[in-house]
């Protein structure tokens, strides 16, 4: 009939047991067959080791852990091991560390009070190496992230000219990585803009050159620092 699924290899790591032991409860229970619980671990040296042996697909991660916290985490699991996706685990309150978190690598976010299909679909949508950027949680950033009142960061729609300081995005550009930070895909981007999918591959490189990211979250995490995304009210 259909191709036998392969269950997605998930590791969590949180200082909470009791954030641990519900997380393991919910992939093994009502994601059985579509999840696997690897291991968990309550800090970021532990979870290294662990990732090391079991290659997950998928590391759901806290950020504020004793030792060596999420933030040093992720960026080592994205030198060491870049094919697997971090996702952070996160409060309401933790705004900048969630930009902190997606500029060190991680491809989105999930709070920690999401319901479990919500979480079941970041999960899959993150071991398909797709960014998870939420148009609601996005635009409480944006807010939070104002533009400063002066910047040497600037967007513009007219031929670039490379000035020390300065990083410039055209008006295509700046359209695209808006896309992006409502979590459209690329096919969505091109269809909305008329034009194809590997043009938005192009700008996107380029993107990601002019802001020195390798990622589709860690480019939006970068322009919403840098005031080069329009705040929403």
């Amino acid at each position: 009939m259909g191709e036998e699924y392969t269950p997605i290899r998930v590791v969590v790591v949180d200082d909470h047991l009791v954030v641990r032991e519900g997380l393991r409860l919910m992939l093994e229970v009502a994601g059985k067959g579509r999840f696997t619980l690897v291991g968990d671990a309550a800090d970021g040296a532990t979870a290294l080791y662990l990732v090391e042996e079991t290659q997950p697909d998928v590391v759901l991660m806290d950020l504020r852990m004793p030792g060596m916290d999420g933030l040093e985490t992720i960026e080592q699991l994205r030198t060491r091991w870049p094919h697997i996706a971090v996702v952070i685990l996160t409060t309401y309150n933790e705004d900048d560390l969630m930009l902190r978190g997606l500029r060190a690598g991680a491809c989105g976010y999930l709070l920690k009070d999401t319901n479990r299909e919500t979480m079941f679909h970041a999960i899959e949508t993150a071991a398909r190496g797709e960014t998870l950027l939420q148009p609601d949680i996005m635009a409480r950033l944006l807010a939070y992230t104002a533009p400063p009142t002066s910047t040497t960061y600037t967007i513009s729609s007219s031929p670039l000219v490379t000035r020390p300081g300065h990083i410039q995005l055209t008006e295509r550009e700046r359209d695209i990585l808006a896309g992006v930070a409502r979590g459209e895909r690329s096919k969505e981007i091109a269809r909305r803009l008329g034009i194809t999918t590997r043009t938005v591959a192009t700008h996107l490189t380029s993107i990601y050159n002019k802001l020195d990211v390798d990622s589709r979250a860690s480019a939006v995490a970068v322009a919403m620092e840098r005031g080069l995304l329009p705040r929403r009210e």
